[in-house]
Protein backbone atom coordinates (compact mmCIF):
# COMPACT_ATOMS: atom_id res chain seq x y z
CA UNK A 1 0.00 0.00 0.00
CA UNK A 2 1.35 3.56 -0.90
CA UNK A 3 2.23 5.89 2.09
CA UNK A 4 -0.11 8.86 1.43
CA UNK A 5 1.10 12.17 2.20
CA UNK A 6 -1.62 14.88 2.38
CA UNK A 7 -0.93 18.47 1.76
CA UNK A 8 -3.57 21.02 3.34
CA UNK A 9 -3.18 23.99 1.49
CA UNK A 10 -1.58 25.04 -1.68
CA UNK A 11 -0.33 28.48 -1.40
CA UNK A 12 2.84 29.33 -1.53
CA UNK A 13 4.11 26.83 1.15
CA UNK A 14 1.73 24.01 0.44
CA UNK A 15 2.55 23.85 -3.61
CA UNK A 16 6.10 24.70 -2.96
CA UNK A 17 5.90 21.74 -0.42
CA UNK A 18 4.15 19.32 -2.28
CA UNK A 19 6.33 20.12 -5.45
CA UNK A 20 9.35 19.52 -3.38
CA UNK A 21 8.11 16.04 -1.54
CA UNK A 22 7.40 14.76 -5.28
CA UNK A 23 10.46 15.63 -6.83
CA UNK A 24 11.97 13.60 -3.77
CA UNK A 25 9.34 10.82 -3.46
CA UNK A 26 9.84 10.03 -7.26
CA UNK A 27 8.56 6.41 -6.93
CA UNK A 28 5.14 4.42 -6.70
CA UNK A 29 5.75 3.86 -3.09
CA UNK A 30 4.15 7.31 -2.21
CA UNK A 31 0.99 9.29 -2.83
CA UNK A 32 0.84 12.81 -2.34
CA UNK A 33 -2.56 14.33 -2.07
CA UNK A 34 -3.57 18.36 -2.09
CA UNK A 35 -6.53 19.88 -0.54
CA UNK A 36 -7.20 23.17 -1.58
CA UNK A 37 -10.11 25.11 -1.64
CA UNK A 38 -9.72 27.44 -4.46
CA UNK A 39 -8.83 25.54 -8.10
CA UNK A 40 -6.01 28.21 -8.70
CA UNK A 41 -2.74 28.81 -6.89
CA UNK A 42 -3.65 32.78 -5.22
CA UNK A 43 -0.31 34.51 -4.91
CA UNK A 44 -1.38 36.31 -1.46
CA UNK A 45 1.65 38.60 -1.80
CA UNK A 46 0.01 40.70 -4.74
CA UNK A 47 -3.54 40.53 -3.35
CA UNK A 48 -3.76 43.87 -2.61
CA UNK A 49 -3.25 44.40 -6.49
CA UNK A 50 -5.65 42.41 -7.11
CA UNK A 51 -8.11 44.92 -4.82
CA UNK A 52 -6.98 47.65 -6.24
CA UNK A 53 -8.11 46.64 -9.74
CA UNK A 54 -5.11 44.90 -11.67
CA UNK A 55 -5.13 41.66 -13.37
CA UNK A 56 -2.80 38.92 -12.13
CA UNK A 57 -1.52 35.93 -14.13
CA UNK A 58 -4.23 33.13 -13.84
CA UNK A 59 -2.20 30.19 -12.28
CA UNK A 60 -4.91 26.78 -12.31
CA UNK A 61 -3.46 24.34 -9.78
CA UNK A 62 -4.41 21.26 -11.80
CA UNK A 63 -1.98 22.58 -14.50
CA UNK A 64 0.54 23.62 -12.16
CA UNK A 65 0.33 19.85 -10.67
CA UNK A 66 -0.46 18.17 -14.56
CA UNK A 67 2.28 15.42 -14.80
CA UNK A 68 3.55 15.87 -11.24
CA UNK A 69 1.92 12.72 -9.78
CA UNK A 70 0.66 15.08 -7.03
CA UNK A 71 -3.78 14.69 -6.52
CA UNK A 72 -5.15 17.72 -6.17
CA UNK A 73 -8.40 17.96 -4.28
CA UNK A 74 -10.45 21.03 -4.15
CA UNK A 75 -12.30 21.38 -1.19
CA UNK A 76 -12.65 23.06 1.90
CA UNK A 77 -10.79 21.47 4.68
CA UNK A 78 -13.77 21.27 8.33
CA UNK A 79 -11.66 19.59 10.76
CA UNK A 80 -8.61 17.22 11.33
CA UNK A 81 -8.14 14.31 13.61
CA UNK A 82 -4.63 13.39 14.17
CA UNK A 83 -5.61 10.66 16.40
CA UNK A 84 -7.29 8.59 13.62
CA UNK A 85 -5.24 10.31 10.96
CA UNK A 86 -7.82 11.73 8.66
CA UNK A 87 -9.09 15.15 7.29
CA UNK A 88 -12.86 16.13 7.04
CA UNK A 89 -13.23 17.84 4.00
CA UNK A 90 -16.60 19.40 2.02
CA UNK A 91 -17.20 20.87 -1.15
CA UNK A 92 -20.57 20.79 -3.12
CA UNK A 93 -21.22 16.55 -3.16
CA UNK A 94 -20.85 17.09 0.58
CA UNK A 95 -18.34 15.33 3.38
CA UNK A 96 -15.90 13.31 2.61
CA UNK A 97 -13.32 12.42 5.34
CA UNK A 98 -9.35 11.51 3.92
CA UNK A 99 -6.96 9.35 5.43
CA UNK A 100 -3.08 9.84 5.48
CA UNK A 101 0.00 8.44 6.85
CA UNK A 102 1.97 11.80 7.25
CA UNK A 103 -0.03 15.14 6.77
CA UNK A 104 2.11 18.68 6.11
CA UNK A 105 -0.13 21.11 7.58
CA UNK A 106 0.20 24.74 5.48
CA UNK A 107 -3.30 26.23 5.93
CA UNK A 108 -1.64 29.80 6.51
CA UNK A 109 -3.55 32.63 7.92
CA UNK A 110 -6.42 35.03 7.47
CA UNK A 111 -7.08 38.52 8.81
CA UNK A 112 -6.93 39.07 12.46
CA UNK A 113 -9.93 41.02 14.03
CA UNK A 114 -8.53 41.13 17.85
CA UNK A 115 -11.85 41.17 18.51
CA UNK A 116 -13.28 44.25 17.48
CA UNK A 117 -16.65 44.75 17.17
CA UNK A 118 -18.24 45.61 13.49
CA UNK A 119 -14.70 44.83 12.11
CA UNK A 120 -16.34 41.25 10.47
CA UNK A 121 -19.69 42.67 9.05
CA UNK A 122 -18.09 46.25 8.27
CA UNK A 123 -14.73 45.62 7.02
CA UNK A 124 -12.73 44.81 4.06
CA UNK A 125 -9.07 42.24 3.74
CA UNK A 126 -6.87 41.16 1.60
CA UNK A 127 -5.52 38.35 3.29
CA UNK A 128 -7.42 35.96 0.58
CA UNK A 129 -8.32 36.34 -2.89
CA UNK A 130 -12.20 36.52 -2.51
CA UNK A 131 -12.16 39.00 0.20
CA UNK A 132 -9.71 41.12 -2.23
CA UNK A 133 -12.24 40.56 -4.73
CA UNK A 134 -15.01 42.33 -2.76
CA UNK A 135 -12.83 45.17 -1.81
CA UNK A 136 -11.80 45.34 -5.46
CA UNK A 137 -16.06 45.47 -6.34
CA UNK A 138 -16.65 47.99 -3.61
CA UNK A 139 -13.96 50.57 -4.90
CA UNK A 140 -15.07 50.10 -8.30
CA UNK A 141 -18.72 51.96 -7.28
CA UNK A 142 -16.49 54.14 -5.55
CA UNK A 143 -15.37 55.24 -8.28
CA UNK A 144 -16.53 58.81 -8.48
CA UNK A 145 -15.04 59.28 -5.47
CA UNK A 146 -15.09 58.74 -2.04
CA UNK A 147 -12.54 58.04 1.54
CA UNK A 148 -11.16 54.33 2.06
CA UNK A 149 -9.28 53.81 5.40
CA UNK A 150 -7.03 51.31 6.13
CA UNK A 151 -6.38 50.42 9.57
CA UNK A 152 -3.00 49.00 10.64
CA UNK A 153 0.51 49.58 10.49
CA UNK A 154 2.35 47.26 9.39
CA UNK A 155 3.65 45.55 5.98
CA UNK A 156 0.35 44.90 4.15
CA UNK A 157 -1.43 47.70 5.72
CA UNK A 158 1.26 50.48 3.73
CA UNK A 159 1.45 48.78 0.78
CA UNK A 160 -2.39 48.41 0.86
CA UNK A 161 -2.63 51.80 1.42
CA UNK A 162 -0.08 53.09 -1.14
CA UNK A 163 -1.58 50.86 -3.53
CA UNK A 164 -4.61 51.71 -3.60
CA UNK A 165 -3.92 55.35 -3.19
CA UNK A 166 -1.43 55.07 -6.51
CA UNK A 167 -4.58 52.73 -8.49
CA UNK A 168 -7.30 55.28 -7.23
CA UNK A 169 -6.46 58.66 -7.39
CA UNK A 170 -9.83 59.68 -7.00
CA UNK A 171 -10.27 58.16 -3.67
CA UNK A 172 -8.89 60.02 -0.13
CA UNK A 173 -6.88 57.03 1.06
CA UNK A 174 -6.34 57.23 5.17
CA UNK A 175 -4.62 55.23 7.37
CA UNK A 176 -4.49 54.62 11.30
CA UNK A 177 -2.28 52.87 12.88
CA UNK A 178 -1.62 52.30 17.22
CA UNK A 179 2.10 52.71 16.84
CA UNK A 180 4.07 55.41 14.74
CA UNK A 181 3.80 54.52 10.72
CA UNK A 182 7.03 52.18 10.08
CA UNK A 183 8.25 52.53 13.61
CA UNK A 184 10.75 50.00 13.05
CA UNK A 185 12.12 50.90 9.77
CA UNK A 186 15.88 52.83 10.09
CA UNK A 187 15.83 56.50 9.75
CA UNK A 188 16.53 56.56 6.13
CA UNK A 189 13.37 54.01 5.24
CA UNK A 190 11.08 55.84 7.41
CA UNK A 191 11.63 59.19 5.55
CA UNK A 192 11.50 57.55 2.39
CA UNK A 193 8.11 56.48 3.54
CA UNK A 194 7.22 59.66 5.04
CA UNK A 195 7.64 60.75 1.25
CA UNK A 196 5.54 58.47 -0.62
CA UNK A 197 2.89 58.94 1.90
CA UNK A 198 2.97 62.91 1.28
CA UNK A 199 3.20 61.97 -2.58
CA UNK A 200 0.11 60.20 -2.48
CA UNK A 201 -1.87 62.57 -0.30
CA UNK A 202 -2.32 59.87 2.44
CA UNK A 203 -3.50 61.05 5.31
CA UNK A 204 -1.80 59.23 8.75
CA UNK A 205 -3.40 59.04 12.30
CA UNK A 206 -0.65 57.36 14.46
CA UNK A 207 -1.38 56.46 17.74
CA UNK A 208 -5.01 55.60 16.48
CA UNK A 209 -6.40 52.66 18.04
CA UNK A 210 -9.44 51.67 15.87
CA UNK A 211 -12.37 50.39 18.96
CA UNK A 212 -15.10 49.65 16.53
CA UNK A 213 -15.78 49.73 13.04
CA UNK A 214 -19.03 50.70 11.03
CA UNK A 215 -20.83 50.76 7.92
CA UNK A 216 -19.67 54.31 7.54
CA UNK A 217 -16.24 54.50 9.04
CA UNK A 218 -14.76 54.01 12.53
CA UNK A 219 -14.44 54.79 15.96
CA UNK A 220 -11.16 55.38 17.25
CA UNK A 221 -10.24 54.10 21.29
CA UNK A 222 -9.99 58.09 21.94
CA UNK A 223 -13.23 59.01 21.71
CA UNK A 224 -13.42 60.08 17.99
CA UNK A 225 -14.60 58.90 14.19
CA UNK A 226 -12.88 58.27 10.87
CA UNK A 227 -15.51 58.48 8.50
CA UNK A 228 -15.05 55.95 5.37
CA UNK A 229 -16.72 54.69 2.43
CA UNK A 230 -14.79 51.63 2.86
CA UNK A 231 -12.90 50.31 6.00
CA UNK A 232 -9.91 48.36 5.51
CA UNK A 233 -8.82 46.01 7.99
CA UNK A 234 -4.92 45.03 7.97
CA UNK A 235 -4.10 44.58 11.56
CA UNK A 236 -2.21 41.74 11.67
CA UNK A 237 -3.17 37.78 10.95
CA UNK A 238 -4.59 35.18 12.93
CA UNK A 239 -3.88 31.19 11.91
CA UNK A 240 -7.39 29.29 10.86
CA UNK A 241 -8.96 27.60 14.29
CA UNK A 242 -8.56 24.06 12.43
CA UNK A 243 -5.23 23.33 14.34
CA UNK A 244 -6.33 24.18 17.92
CA UNK A 245 -9.55 22.44 17.66
CA UNK A 246 -8.38 19.52 15.90
CA UNK A 247 -6.54 18.33 19.63
CA UNK A 248 -2.62 19.47 18.21
CA UNK A 249 -0.63 21.05 20.34
CA UNK A 250 -0.80 24.54 19.90
CA UNK A 251 0.51 27.59 21.06
CA UNK A 252 -1.80 30.57 22.28
CA UNK A 253 -2.25 31.90 18.89
CA UNK A 254 -3.23 28.71 17.67
CA UNK A 255 0.22 28.18 15.98
CA UNK A 256 0.94 24.94 15.89
CA UNK A 257 3.71 23.61 18.37
CA UNK A 258 6.85 22.07 16.75
CA UNK A 259 10.53 20.72 17.16
CA UNK A 260 13.10 22.06 14.78
CA UNK A 261 12.31 19.71 11.94
CA UNK A 262 8.65 21.12 11.50
CA UNK A 263 7.35 18.08 13.28
CA UNK A 264 4.31 18.27 15.88
CA UNK A 265 4.99 17.84 19.31
CA UNK A 266 2.18 16.32 20.18
CA UNK A 267 1.36 14.00 16.77
CA UNK A 268 5.11 13.46 15.45
CA UNK A 269 3.35 12.09 11.78
CA UNK A 270 1.88 15.91 11.50
CA UNK A 271 4.37 18.67 10.27
CA UNK A 272 3.37 22.06 9.72
CA UNK A 273 5.05 25.10 7.49
CA UNK A 274 4.25 29.25 6.70
CA UNK A 275 1.85 31.17 8.84
CA UNK A 276 0.22 28.13 10.65
CA UNK A 277 3.47 26.98 12.56
CA UNK A 278 4.96 28.61 15.55
CA UNK A 279 9.14 27.88 14.15
CA UNK A 280 11.91 29.91 16.72
CA UNK A 281 14.28 31.66 14.70
CA UNK A 282 17.68 31.19 15.06
CA UNK A 283 17.81 34.19 16.96
CA UNK A 284 15.48 32.59 19.68
CA UNK A 285 12.55 34.47 18.76
CA UNK A 286 9.37 33.25 16.72
CA UNK A 287 9.52 33.82 12.75
CA UNK A 288 6.50 36.35 11.81
CA UNK A 289 3.84 35.16 9.84
CA UNK A 290 5.18 35.93 6.75
CA UNK A 291 6.25 35.05 3.04
CA UNK A 292 9.92 34.89 4.21
CA UNK A 293 8.97 32.53 6.43
CA UNK A 294 7.04 30.28 4.50
CA UNK A 295 10.23 29.44 2.44
CA UNK A 296 12.56 28.01 5.24
CA UNK A 297 10.10 26.27 7.42
CA UNK A 298 8.45 24.68 4.18
CA UNK A 299 11.82 23.18 3.37
CA UNK A 300 13.07 22.02 6.91
CA UNK A 301 9.75 20.19 6.52
CA UNK A 302 10.00 18.32 3.82
CA UNK A 303 13.35 17.45 4.26
CA UNK A 304 12.41 15.53 7.80
CA UNK A 305 9.89 14.27 5.67
CA UNK A 306 12.13 12.80 3.00
CA UNK A 307 14.79 11.77 5.55
CA UNK A 308 12.13 9.88 7.90
CA UNK A 309 10.58 8.07 4.95
CA UNK A 310 13.69 7.68 2.72
CA UNK A 311 16.48 8.14 5.05
CA UNK A 312 18.38 10.25 2.90
CA UNK A 313 19.37 13.69 4.07
CA UNK A 314 17.99 16.62 2.59
CA UNK A 315 20.23 20.31 3.11
CA UNK A 316 18.21 21.78 6.02
CA UNK A 317 18.08 25.54 5.67
CA UNK A 318 18.26 28.02 8.19
CA UNK A 319 15.49 29.42 9.98
CA UNK A 320 16.17 33.44 9.63
CA UNK A 321 14.74 36.71 8.91
CA UNK A 322 16.82 38.96 7.00
CA UNK A 323 14.38 42.14 6.16
CA UNK A 324 11.44 43.57 5.32
CA UNK A 325 10.39 44.19 1.56
CA UNK A 326 7.81 47.23 1.64
CA UNK A 327 5.92 48.04 -2.15
CA UNK A 328 5.06 51.31 -2.75
CA UNK A 329 2.56 51.31 -5.33
CA UNK A 330 4.13 49.70 -8.74
CA UNK A 331 7.51 51.86 -9.17
CA UNK A 332 8.55 53.01 -4.98
CA UNK A 333 9.35 50.25 -2.81
CA UNK A 334 11.68 49.64 0.38
CA UNK A 335 14.06 46.83 1.33
CA UNK A 336 15.17 47.20 5.19
CA UNK A 337 17.79 44.67 5.88
CA UNK A 338 17.60 43.62 10.02
CA UNK A 339 19.87 42.24 12.41
CA UNK A 340 20.19 38.96 14.42
CA UNK A 341 17.78 40.51 17.19
CA UNK A 342 15.65 41.83 14.01
CA UNK A 343 16.26 45.03 14.66
CA UNK A 344 16.39 47.91 11.39
CA UNK A 345 20.10 48.17 10.27
CA UNK A 346 21.92 50.44 8.30
CA UNK A 347 21.33 48.68 5.03
CA UNK A 348 18.41 49.95 2.80
CA UNK A 349 17.39 49.77 -0.53
CA UNK A 350 14.96 52.41 -1.53
CA UNK A 351 13.07 53.59 -5.03
CA UNK A 352 12.84 52.13 -8.50
CA UNK A 353 15.82 49.51 -7.51
CA UNK A 354 13.52 48.01 -4.65
CA UNK A 355 10.91 47.84 -6.35
CA UNK A 356 12.01 45.75 -8.94
CA UNK A 357 13.83 43.23 -6.83
CA UNK A 358 10.87 43.20 -5.07
CA UNK A 359 8.89 42.46 -8.04
CA UNK A 360 11.51 39.86 -8.93
CA UNK A 361 11.30 38.00 -5.68
CA UNK A 362 7.76 37.75 -6.23
CA UNK A 363 8.36 36.42 -9.65
CA UNK A 364 10.55 33.83 -8.54
CA UNK A 365 8.69 32.88 -5.76
CA UNK A 366 5.19 32.34 -8.02
CA UNK A 367 7.06 30.71 -10.82
CA UNK A 368 8.68 28.49 -8.00
CA UNK A 369 5.32 27.04 -6.75
CA UNK A 370 4.16 26.97 -10.89
CA UNK A 371 6.46 24.82 -11.82
CA UNK A 372 6.71 22.70 -8.55
CA UNK A 373 8.89 19.69 -10.00
CA UNK A 374 11.10 21.26 -11.84
CA UNK A 375 14.18 19.04 -12.54
CA UNK A 376 11.84 15.62 -11.47
CA UNK A 377 13.40 12.32 -13.02
CA UNK A 378 10.96 11.20 -16.13
CA UNK A 379 9.87 8.31 -14.52
CA UNK A 380 7.15 9.93 -12.29
CA UNK A 381 6.19 12.37 -15.45
CA UNK A 382 3.90 9.66 -16.80
CA UNK A 383 1.39 9.79 -13.49
CA UNK A 384 -0.71 12.64 -14.45
CA UNK A 385 -2.31 14.23 -11.82
CA UNK A 386 -5.88 13.20 -11.19
CA UNK A 387 -8.99 16.02 -10.24
CA UNK A 388 -9.72 14.56 -6.95
CA UNK A 389 -8.28 12.04 -4.29
CA UNK A 390 -10.89 9.10 -3.60
CA UNK A 391 -8.46 6.07 -2.84
CA UNK A 392 -8.73 5.13 0.88
CA UNK A 393 -11.10 7.74 1.84
CA UNK A 394 -13.78 6.68 4.62
CA UNK A 395 -17.34 7.28 4.53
Amino acid sequence: MQHRIIVLGAGYAGAFGAGYLARHLHTDDFEIVVVNAEPDFVERLRNHQLAAGQTLKHRPLATMFAGTGIRLRVARVTSVDPDHRTVAVTDDNGLELLEYDTLLYTLGSTAADHGVPGVSEHAFHVAARPAALRLRSRLEELSGGGTVLVVGGNLTAIETATELAEAHPELKVVLATRGDLGGWLGPKARAHLRRAFDRFGIDIYEHTAIDRAAANGAFTAQGGFLAADATVWTAGFAVHPIAAASGLAVQENGQITVDEHMRSVSHPEVYAAGDAVFAICENGKPLPMSCASAGPTTKRATSAIIHGLTGRKIAIPALSYVGNHISLGRKDAIFQLVDGDAQSKRGVMCGRTAARLKNDILKGAALGAAHPTFGMPSRRLHRAAAPSASARAVA
